[in-house]
């Protein structure tokens, strides 16, 4: 394998902020270095923020809920308003 090549492999906290749902898993996703988490076993690990997990998601839950947080439906709408 070529060195320096592969995107760092850690273990990282996913936080559902609709749900407040939160799990550990590995990522290669770049994190700031401001924002962590305390996790269940004591360790501190980078968290990165989920607007939908399967704690929200309407296929897992089986609620139909609309998550809208840029205002898109609002501006179609308004586009297309008779």
């Amino acid at each position: 394998m070529k060195a320096d090549i592969h995107p760092e492999y850690r273990e990282v906290v996913f936080h559902d902020v609709t749900s407040d749902f939160k799990f550990l898993t590995r990522s290669t996703l770049a994190t700031s270095a401001k924002e962590s988490v305390k996790w269940e076993d004591g360790n501190e690990y980078p968290l990165v923020k989920i607007e939908i997990s399967s704690a929200s998601h309407p296929f897992y839950t089986g609620k139909h809920k609309v998550v809208d947080t840029s205002g898109r439906i609002d501006k179609f709408q308004r586009r297309y308003a008779r």
